[in-house]
């Protein structure tokens, strides 16, 4: 696993800021960052690297802006709204590297303007790049207006240059935000999704959805999850954080029941659509927050044998958690990419479950994340 990343950016843009580290002391350093938070509370094993860590990533955006007269991209550099530019990424791979090329050369030839955070004013300000299987692929446009100048011209060569794009939309973002995508979103070429096989199931993907960006991980990270769990036929389980059903979809596949939750509209859709799409009639998908759906099912007295959560780098909030202790399910199995906050909310639980595995994946090689599976159990003693 000795392997290296040589970007002459690779200080300046903030993608990879382990660029310079061999791969083998990544992972030391992140199973020892794990050990330091969480070995307290119960045994750390030993992370899951990647044989392979480059050109991993399935989703990739950068930044529009322009430098001496000509549209340019990359990405801003750490704490600052200063563009990095760059010629390609060695995270993406060659396809997604050459779409962000053609958007910028597309964009001179035709004068489109990029967007100017200090005016707030132009046009093109993101190009996100989602990859699918097989051989699928979505062009997101982010622009700071409604009406793209060129459109149809901007859409026939870029794919003249890359004919293997199966959708492109449009994102309009015209707040003063860093949030990538805006609210409302347009199908200029294509049917508006990709679709990605992972595990043995289908999944559709939209532009606005949560799909882990590493698929080979993603694969191992489940496997992990299912392994923790250890479901019973008859078991009913809760995916909360569902997203568009990744892991509840492969979980229904074991159980009894799966109640999949989750606040994104379109990731509920999505995950409804990958429901029928996997012939699959065990599980159900619910656009709410987390913690409420859960408080639901407790004052409902809805046995619950399993709980799979995967919340964003904050955790999990209070309520949430005081509905999983409601709910008392047999087991907890915590997914987690930030393990301070885990550490934090693991605490909050443990007064009435106890800590069994403590599973490092690396989802994120050459950045400083570390993704960190948790198996909780109930203690009845």
């Amino acid at each position: 696993m000795g392997t290296l990343l040589t970007c002459p950016v690779s200080r300046l843009c903030g993608g990879c800021p382990l660029a310079g580290l061999d791969y083998h002391d990544q992972l030391m350093a992140k199973q020892d960052r794990v050990r330091s938070l969480l070995g307290s509370l119960g045994p750390v094993s030993d992370i899951l690297g990647m044989e392979n860590p480059l050109a991993y990533r399935n989703k990739a955006q950068v930044t529009f802006g322009r430098f001496e007269g000509r549209v340019v991209y990359g990405n801003y550099a750490p704490a600052t709204h200063e563009l990095v530019t760059f010629q390609s990424c060695q995270l993406a791979d060659g396809m997604t590297n050459t779409i962000f090329a053609a958007v910028g050369e597309l964009a001179n030839r035709l004068h489109i303007s990029s967007y100017d955070e200090r005016t707030h004013r132009g046009c093109l300000r993101h190009v996100m790049v989602r990859r699918g299987h097989p051989d699928q692929c979505m062009v997101v446009l982010v622009t700071g207006v409604p009406y793209i100048p060129h459109c149809e011209q901007l859409v026939r060569g870029l794919l003249k240059v890359c004919p293997g794009i199966t959708t492109i939309m449009q994102s309009v973002n015209s707040s003063p935000t860093s949030v990538i995508l805006g609210a409302r979103c347009f199908v200029l070429y294509g049917p508006g999704f990709i679709t990605d096989r992972l595990s043995g199931l289908t999944y559709r993907i939209s532009a606005a959805s949560f799909y882990q960006v590493n698929k080979v991980q993603t694969a191992v990270l489940y496997s992990t999850v299912l392994l923790l769990a250890a479901l019973q036929p008859h078991d009913t389980v809760i995916d909360a954080y569902c997203g568009i059903g990744t892991i509840g979809l492969l979980m229904a596949k074991q159980a009894g029941q799966v109640y999949g939750v989750e606040l994104n509209k379109d990731a509920i859709r999505d995950a409804l659509i990958n429901m029928k799409a996997n012939c699959i009639g065990n599980a159900t998908f619910t656009a709410e927050d987390a913690g409420h759906f859960m408080s639901r099912l407790a004052h409902d007295r809805i046995a619950i044998d399993v709980v799979v959560m995967d919340p964003p780098r904050a955790g999990a909030d209070e309520r949430f958690l005081k509905s999983v202790m409601a709910l008392a399910p047999r087991r907890i199995v915590y997914v987690s990419c930030n393990p301070t906050t885990l550490r934090r909310d693991v605490l909050s639980l443990s007064r009435r479950y106890k800590v069994g595995t403590i599973q490092p994946v690396d989802m994120f090689p050459f950045t400083d994340h570390v993704e960190t599976v948790v198996l909780m159990s109930r203690n009845d003693g």
